[in-house]
């Protein structure tokens, strides 16, 4: 089976004309290599080389003489691991007229890919994929979603054992073999214990300090394991909303695991019996709707939010672009009620509307300006900002 992604073929096709470099990036396994050899097909021909690859690391140790007479697009998979290629691809990206297009391929996010942001600067498109999302799959299968999670190979799997067992060799793999490469020390084994009791810190504040007592480490070590994580696309730290509205606000960010398949894993859920049991089943549905809300208005990680006061209201998503506030709720619920936080966050952020997205069938008002929206009607409910 074969699920097609136009929207980000379409998107990076129009990044490449802008731009001499762009970088698509994305955790690993979730497609990205795929999605490089669909655009190329449409191109008609494009130039591969991938950097786990023997053959073409040794093809790349004179990179200007094997670069420099490509034409058309070339493509670097697992760029993130010949960072000394970005100045050469800054000379190149320089030429006039430009005889190629480079389209380079990572598993870490622009921060820790300081070193080409910085090269190329003024020339590099980025483009972020994530896995499946509703738009690909179908609405009508929220739920194998919800419980194996977007990567492709996850969502794929012939049944739920296969699925459960791939995910859980894709984090003894990542924590490793690439977790340590981006600079994390910790041996296997801990980093593994490390990235379970984020799991149990899913949907909850950032604790650093909780963290760091009880793996024996500085709290600022803790933090920058938790940032280099978030950069390699398996967590999701959602930013606090800081307005001054006279309220002692909550300024620590919200921890997700970014994909709730590893979720899941991390957490021994195996089918959707286990997880409508689990403790954290709210919290899980949470992290699902919300990603999925974010993925729908297309929302830039710097318009999202979480509101939350100490000892009072609160809100799940806020999302700002200019003078619209949308804000989001996500209850697993089949029957939403309107709380007097809700009411609160309306007037106290000047929410556009606020939509509380539930389990259930139905979409409906339920006051002014604040509806009940079913998960599985997200993509007609939801419209794009």
């Amino acid at each position: 089976m074969m699920i097609l992604r136009p929207s980000h073929l379409a998107e990076i096709g129009r990044k490449l004309d802008n731009n001499p470099v762009v970088a698509l990036l994305g955790a690993r396994q979730v497609g990205k290599t795929t999605l490089a050899k669909a655009l190329a097909t449409g191109l008609g021909a494009a130039t591969h080389f991938d950097l786990e690859d023997p053959r073409d690391l040794v093809r790349l140790d004179e990179p200007t003489l094997t670069l420099e007479p490509l034409r058309g697009l070339v493509v670097i998979d697992e760029v993130q691991r010949r960072p000394d290629l970005f100045p050469v691809l800054r000379v190149l990206a320089d030429r006039t007229p430009a005889p190629a297009r480079f389209l380079v391929l990572g598993s870490a996010s622009p921060a820790l890919l300081r070193q080409g942001s910085e090269s190329l600067a003024g020339r590099l498109g980025y483009h972020e994929l994530g896995g499946f999302d509703l738009a690909e799959v179908g609405t009508d299968k929220w739920d194998k979603l919800w419980l194996r999670g977007g990567f492709p190979r996850s969502w794929l799997a012939p049944d739920e054992a296969a699925s459960q067992e791939w995910r859980r060799d894709f984090i003894r793999s990542f924590v490793e073999r690439d977790l340590p490469g981006f600079g994390i020390t910790l041996p296997s084994r801990l980093l593994h214990d490390f990235w379970t009791m984020l799991a149990h810190y899913h949907g909850q504040t950032w604790n650093g300090s909780e963290l760091a007592r009880a793996f024996g480490l500085a709290h600022t070590t803790v933090r920058r394991y938790l940032d280099i994580m978030t950069g390699a696309y398996v967590v999701r730290q959602l930013r606090p909303w800081r307005e001054n509205l006279g309220k002692r606000i909550v300024k620590a960010s919200k921890i997700y695991i970014a994909d709730t398949g590893l979720l899941h894993a991390l957490l021994g859920i195996e089918t959707l019996q286990d997880l409508r049991g689990h403790p954290k089943v709210g919290a899980s549905w949470e992290g699902f709707a919300l990603e999925q809300i974010v993925r729908q208005v297309k929302a830039r990680p710097e318009e999202c939010h979480f509101w939350s006061v100490h000892g009072g209201p609160e809100l799940d998503l806020l999302v700002v672009r200019g003078r619209e506030r949308r804000g989001y709720e996500f209850k697993r619920t089949d029957t939403p009620g309107v709380t007097r936080s809700m009411r609160s966050a309306m007037e106290l952020l000047g929410l556009t509307s606020l939509d509380i997205v539930h389990v259930g069938r139905d979409t409906y008002p339920m006051a002014e300006g604040i509806r009940a929206v079913a998960g599985r009607h997200i993509l007609t409910e939801i419209k794009p900002l």
